[in-house]
C-alpha cells in the first residue's frame, strides 16, 4: 500500500505535449526543428512533418487534459516550461509575459485539482537561438541565461510549483548532444 502523501502522476514535456510552436511569442526550440527526433538530421527551420509542432496541442487544451489527469487519479505532474517560451530567443532581459502567463493558468488548473506540478527547466527545448549562436550548453554564455531564465521562473512560480527537476535525462548529452544541450 502506498502512503497518502505518495505523488501518484505521469509526466509530460512541453515540447512534445504543447504545440502552438508560433503562438504566444514563442521562439524555436531545437526540438522544433528535429522531426524526427534522434533518428535524424536537424533541418534549417520547423518543418510540416514534425509532429511535435502540434503535439496534443495541451496549448489550447490544457484545461480539458489536466481535468482528465485528475479523473485518473493524478496528484502529481511532472512536466516542463518550454525555455523559448519565456526567453523566445534566450538571451532577452526579459520575460515574454504571454509565456509566463500560460503557465500561471496551467499550475493554477493543476492546483485546483489537487494535482501537484513537478517541474523540469529543460527537458530538450534549448531555443534554437542559444544552440546555434553560442553552441548550447558549451558556452558560458547559454549556461548565464540559463541561470537567469530559472531564477525568472522560481521567481514567478514560487508558492504554485515546490518541486523543480533541473534536466531531462542528464546523461543523454553524451548520445543526443543536440537534442540535450543544444550542441
Amino acid at each position: 500500500m502506498f502512503q497518502e502523501d505518495f505523488l501518484w502522476g505521469g509526466a509530460i514535456a512541453a515540447n512534445q505535449c504543447e504545440g502552438a510552436y508560433k503562438e504566444g511569442g514563442k521562439g524555436l526550440s531545437i526540438a522544433d526543428v528535429m522531426p524526427q527526433g534522434v533518428a535524424g538530421p536537424p533541418t534549417s527551420e520547423p518543418t510540416e512533418n514534425n509532429l511535435k509542432l502540434v503535439g496534443i496541442d495541451f496549448y489550447h487544451h490544457y484545461k480539458e487534459d489536466i481535468r482528465l489527469f485528475a479523473e485518473m487519479g493524478f496528484k502529481a505532474l511532472r512536466m516542463s516550461i518550454a525555455w523559448s517560451r519565456i526567453f523566445p530567443k534566450g538571451d532577452e532581459k526579459e520575460p515574454n509575459e504571454a509565456g509566463l502567463d500560460f503557465y500561471d493558468k496551467v499550475f493554477d488548473e493543476c492546483l485546483e485539482y489537487g494535482i501537484e506540478p513537478i517541474v523540469t527547466l529543460s527537458h530538450y527545448e534549448t531555443p534554437l537561438y542559444l544552440a546555434q549562436k553560442y553552441n548550447g550548453f558549451l558556452s558560458r554564455e547559454t549556461i548565464g541565461y540559463f541561470v537567469h531564465y530559472a531564477q525568472t521562473v522560481f521567481q514567478r512560480y514560487q508558492g504554485k510549483v515546490r518541486y523543480w527537476l533541473t534536466f531531462n535525462e542528464i546523461n543523454s548529452v553524451l548520445n543526443e548532444p543536440l537534442l540535450s544541450a543544444g550542441i
